[in-house]
């Protein structure tokens, strides 16, 4: 065989011993949630005297929803006497018009609720959060980020968890508003489902570091104290300081029985923005702190999990190379025999493939009785992940290369029905060149799968459409948009020209 041939076929091996190591690990994750699915985290006791908790309601550029976000949160059930409200705005739109008036509107009626505005967003999310702090009256912080709805009874199904002087912090899980607005939303909503059921009750539940998702969770003041503070180094401000506490002993509560409904991104290019954020942050958390959990003085499974949790967005890194090998190592193998397809291409079905398909089902059996209707998306869900690996390889890349950039927030609309059209709403994310290299990749894979069929190789065919899909997928949707966007623009211009001219 050419020494050619021989390295298409190395680096193929080579890049699926990787991914098949990460997609081993969602097997991991599934067998330590249903080994320690049943206990139930409770509270050592109950407060009683209720502890003193201030609300934090970071904000930034959110007309659509703060309304929404600041009577919710007003209307929980809590002790007025012991409950502060503060809206951290740091916008640049009416945002600062309309929450004002919705803080005026309910001190009114006895809350204490006050509105604070930045000018200069230094630290963005992270650094209004801080600067709130040095105003904050609660022994306990609770965070809802602008697109949050929270039940009236969050305070009091969580702060009990607080009598017990180890907890640094209780998360619950994200609920979703508009799960079905679109097929995007409905995948989203089976991820983060996976995220939350899955990985945070294994990790929780088996003794591992999980983190605090920026929002929907309640903090202990010393323990964000203790470990530094909020710190905008990264985009994960959340992820950062969850292992730094945790680092510093504190014990944190995940609670998959309470939930606080949200809004999810409804268009590709916002979904491809959060995703970016959230890729690049935790490998910006992986390098600033993988060094000190290793050092630190912790059980041998606590560090391989955060190893794990904090490096998974490599695996995106492999995922463009995996999609350049493929279609060329079949072209290298045809008239080989069936030992080659065992020996690399059944490993990505068993440890990547599959492995999906197993984690995802899980969290669906375990959310509600419509779960068999959701796992019917599982082929698409693999689609997107595989599709999201251009936006998320080049976070990994800009992580890696020290390259800092904004704390990018994700439009939300404040939509839930599919009727909810947000072609003229004013927040969109921006449209880069990505789409035009995975419109390329979907191209390239379109070629091997020609290439196949004319060869008669069909044993590589869903590979290679599952990697089309994603990649068209993406592409597509980005491009698409940001047309759509175009012409809103234009016609958003010639209306007001139209208005000036009447």
């Amino acid at each position: 065989m050419p020494f050619a041939d021989i390295a298409v076929i190395a680096a193929y091996a080579v890049v699926l011993a990787v991914l098949s190591l990460y997609g081993s690990h969602r097997y991991w994750m599934a067998y330590l949630y249903y080994r320690h699915k049943y206990k139930l985290p409770t509270p050592l006791r109950r407060f009683q005297t209720l502890p003193r908790v201030t609300v934090q309601l970071p904000v930034f550029n959110e007309m659509y929803v703060v309304r929404r976000l600041v009577d919710a949160v007003a209307r929980l059930d809590y002790p007025r006497d012991r409950l502060q409200i503060q809206v951290l705005d740091d916008s640049t739109d009416e945002t600062c018009s309309i929450a004002s008036a919705c803080v005026d509107r309910w001190r009114a009626e006895g809350l204490d609720i006050t509105y604070i505005h930045r000018q200069d967003r230094q630290g963005f999310k992270a650094g209004a959060l801080e600067n709130g702090l040095q105003t904050a009256s609660g022994e306990l912080v609770a965070i809802f980020d602008a697109d949050f709805v929270p039940e009236p009874d969050f305070l009091r199904r969580t702060v009990d968890f607080f009598t017990d002087d180890g907890i640094g912090m209780v998360q619950v899980r994200w609920e979703h508003l508009n799960r079905d607005y679109n097929l995007l939303t409905q995948a989203q909503g089976i991820m983060l489902d996976g995220h939350f059921v899955v990985e945070h009750t294994a990790r929780n539940r088996s003794g591992s570091f999980f983190n605090f998702n920026g929002t929907a969770g309640v903090w202990r003041r010393r323990a964000i104290e203790s470990g530094g503070g909020w710190q905008h180094d990264t985009l994960t401000e959340d992820l950062d300081l969850s292992y730094r506490a945790q680092l510093q002993g504190w014990r944190f509560v995940f609670l998959p029985q309470v939930v606080a409904p949200a809004e999810i991104p409804v268009e590709m290019n916002a979904f491809k923005s959060q995703q970016h954020r959230w890729a690049k942050g935790s490998i910006q958390t992986a390098l600033k702190l993988m060094p000190r959990i290793l050092r630190a003085d912790l059980p041998w499974h606590v560090k391989r999990e955060a190893f794990f949790h904090l490096t998974a967005n490599f695996a995106y890194l492999l995922m463009i190379p995996l999609a350049l090998l493929m279609p060329l190592s079949v072209m290298v193998r045809i008239g080989h025999g069936a030992v080659e397809v065992l020996l690399l291409d059944l490993p990505i079905f068993a440890a990547a493939t599959f492995s999906v398909a197993v984690f995802y089902a899980t969290s669906q059996r375990e959310v509600g009785a419509s779960w068999w209707e959701r796992i019917k998306h599982l082929p698409f869900l693999m689609a997107l992940g595989i599709g999201l690996s251009v936006n998320n390889a080049r976070a990994v890349v800009e992580a890696l290369a020290g390259h800092q950039s904004s704390f990018v927030r994700t439009p939300k609309h404040g939509v839930k029905l599919a009727s909810e059209s947000v072609a003229r709403r004013r927040y969109r994310a921006a449209l880069t060149f990505q789409p035009l290299v995975e419109l390329g990749l979907a191209a390239y894979m379109t070629y091997g799968i020609l290439f196949v069929i004319e060869r008669g190789v069909y044993y590589s065919l869903p590979f290679l459409m599952i990697f089309q899909l994603g990649f068209g997928y993406v592409g597509a949707m980005s491009v698409i948009e940001g047309a759509r966007e175009a012409i809103a623009k234009i016609r958003i211009k010639v209306d007001r020209e139209a208005d000036v001219d009447a």
